[in-house]
């Protein structure tokens, strides 16, 4: 029985690392990241995750635990994904600028045909940017890859006044909640 880590974000596997799980492996999921402003962003994200964790499952042994996540950022009734260019990036940033907004994050574990999905909101504050230092931190390339195009546990920390919840989720992976899904598939951590 392996642990899998059905995502390509480096943050994700770095966080599911600390954890010292021994037989870890990463394999990312191939899956379309489509957005659907029409679901709640709780509906979205556990769509996603799941469909992640799914298209992994599929192509291992059923005793296998396979972790699927996908993480938005939600700000007036908008998901916001990752940017497409430095334009929408810029366009995310300013209108994240001296507000808060809701960071979601959705898991879903799969193995032995047995399917748990929860999902975690964090609130995060973030201070009035400049256009300078929104311009800056795009030159960085941050935030090309990350939902609601900035990275918390990077440059824009400078960004973030406070943050209400789970800090892990606001990085991709909400660990308590993690953990306690997989102890109700049997697996302890600690």
């Amino acid at each position: 029985m392996n642990i899998v880590l059905a995502s390509g974000s480096p943050r994700r596997a770095e966080l599911m690392k600390m954890l010292n799980i021994p037989e870890l492996l990463i394999i990312p999921a191939k899956g379309e990241e489509a957005k659907d402003n029409n679901k709640s962003p709780r509906d979205t994200v556990l769509s996603l995750s799941n469909a992640k964790a799914a298209e992994i499952y599929e192509q291992r042994a059923k005793d296998d635990i396979v972790i699927g996540a996908d993480t938005i950022v939600y700000l007036d009734g908008e998901i916001l994904g990752k940017p497409q260019d430095e334009n929408d990036a810029a366009s995310m940033l300013r209108r994240l600028s001296g507000r808060e907004h809701e960071v979601w994050t959705g898991i879903s574990v799969i193995t032995n045909d047995l399917n748990i999905s929860d999902a975690e909101m964090t609130k995060v504050r973030f201070k009035k940017l400049s256009e300078e230092e929104i311009t800056a931190y795009i030159k960085t390339g941050e935030p090309m890859d990350k939902a609601g195009a900035y990275g918390a546990q990077g440059i824009a920390s400078l960004f973030v006044e406070g943050i209400n919840g789970d800090f892990f989720n606001v990085m991709g992976l909400p660990l308590c909640l993690l953990g306690k899904v997989l102890s109700m598939m049997g697996v302890k951590l600690i």
